[in-house]
């Protein structure tokens, strides 16, 4: 009999059992409420891969007792679709699970449309791609919409736990010993895939020879080797993984060349590709910003190069962008910005949208995409008209204050004190 994966048997059998994604899953929260009331509607779920789609899919169906089916929007054909519909219509309800839902073709939507109306089966689509720009709007129209958060060190710790120590599923039969090093390699190296950690646990364990009594201890050295990534040295709290990023971020805002390396240097010998393309992208954006806004689109570049190259090469395009960042201008006025005015909102400060900017609503002004009163900018010399836009509660607010850094900004500064002082 073929024993199928750890990362399988180990997932969530009721909505209780599922770790993190507590915005979702846990008490009082939507998808948690949905469940308890067995009022089910179809959703899509996206997020990284492996932190916990497939899960909270089967741990719904778990928690419901409704039929439960895994189909893939690519590999599967629209007979397999037939059979699970064909199901539905005999139980009443199947809960779908289909992964890469963002490749679902015409003839196959066209297909689950009707059973997705009637309620006869509850789709849950699963999808690394944001729903939004990827999936059709016949489907997303008549699902809802959620994103799965990344795991934390803590939640891959916990499911690395209950793996250990479960008789049924798990090798709580054995008697397993995992150092605090390897337990806080697994979590960290993971970069919150839970079943990433969960083969790598599975892969030490069943690769380990038993000591005399009987024992597997799996200490840091195979935790690497079976992770097939470093270990970097972590603390006595575990946190040097992060440490090691927040010395990174804070020696390119300081342009300090190289300690930005040092710290760069740490991560690829770590093999943390994914850490340093997430981390030199929010650096490009938050630190750099308007005061060189190529470097943004020079940073993606070399990190896309990176992923084609793969280690040891991707190290070269990576060192570039460093070097770049570091010694450019630097702003944060756009992140202050946007801030700003999100501090507002949600501190009740928003009121409404100024009558001439609503919507047009009336034939001829609705032609022209003009509302009542509304003066068109383009009617006018240099393109600006003096009219009132935010709401009257905060018509006299100024969120963003340019920092004359760069070139880039210096120019964008000129024009923006131009038009606040026409303004005034």
């Amino acid at each position: 009999m073929t024993v199928k994966p750890l990362a399988f048997r180990m997932r969530p059998r009721t909505i209780d059992e599922v770790i993190g994604q507590d915005h979702l899953v846990g008490e009082g929260k939507i998808i948690n409420r949905m469940v308890k009331a067995r009022q089910l509607s179809s959703m899509i779920l996206y997020g990284p891969p492996g932190i916990g789609k497939t899960s909270i899919a089967s741990a719904i169906a778990g928690s419901t007792q409704f039929a439960f089916r895994t189909l893939n929007a690519v590999t599967n054909n629209k007979k397999d679709m037939e059979i699970v519909a064909a199901e539905a219509k005999m139980s009443g309800k199947v809960i779908l699970l289909l992964d890469e839902v963002h490749r679902l073709d015409k003839a196959k939507q066209d297909f689950l449309l009707p059973y997705l109306e009637n309620g006869m089966i509850t789709l849950i689509g699963a999808t690394t791609s944001n729903p939004f720009h990827a999936i059709n709007p016949a489907i997303r129209s008549r699902c809802q919409i959620f994103e799965l958060k990344p795991l934390q060190p803590a939640d891959i710790k916990l499911a690395l736990e209950r793996a250990i120590n479960d008789l049924d599923r798990g090798f709580g039969k054995n008697d397993v010993v995992l150092s605090k090093e390897a337990l806080d390699h697994f979590a960290s190296a993971s970069n919150g895939d839970v079943r990433s950690s969960l083969n790598a646990l599975e892969l030490a364990v069943l690769s380990t020879e038993p000591n005399g009594s009987g024992t597997i201890h799996i200490d840091l050295k195979t935790a690497e080797e079976c992770m097939q990534k470093k270990n970097l040295t972590h603390d006595k709290d575990g946190d040097a993984h992060y440490d090691v990023l927040s010395g990174f971020q804070k020696s390119i805002r300081g342009s300090d060349v190289n300690a930005a390396l040092h710290y760069l240097g740490r991560l690829i010998e770590a093999g943390d590709l994914v850490s340093i393309s997430r981390r030199l992208i929010v650096i490009a954006y938050e630190d750099i910003g308007l005061a060189n806004p190529q470097a943004g689109a020079r940073t993606l570049a070399a990190i896309e190069t990176a992923e084609r190259l793969g280690f040891p090469e991707a190290r070269i395009p990576l060192a570039n962008a460093v070097i770049e960042l570091c010694l450019s201008p630097k702003s944060n006025s756009a992140i202050l910005a946007v801030d700003s005015a999100l501090s507002d909102i949600r501190n009740g400060l928003s009121g409404e949208v100024p009558d001439h900017l609503r919507d047009a609503h009336y034939k001829g002004a609705k032609e022209l995409g003009r509302g009542i009163g509304y003066l068109y900018p383009h009617d006018y010399e240099g393109g600006w008209v003096r009219q009132q836009y935010l709401p009257d509660k905060l018509k006299s607010k100024v969120y963003f204050k340019p920092k004359k850094t760069g070139k880039f900004e210096q120019a964008l500064a000129i024009v923006y004190e131009k038009i606040m002082g026409k303004k005034n």
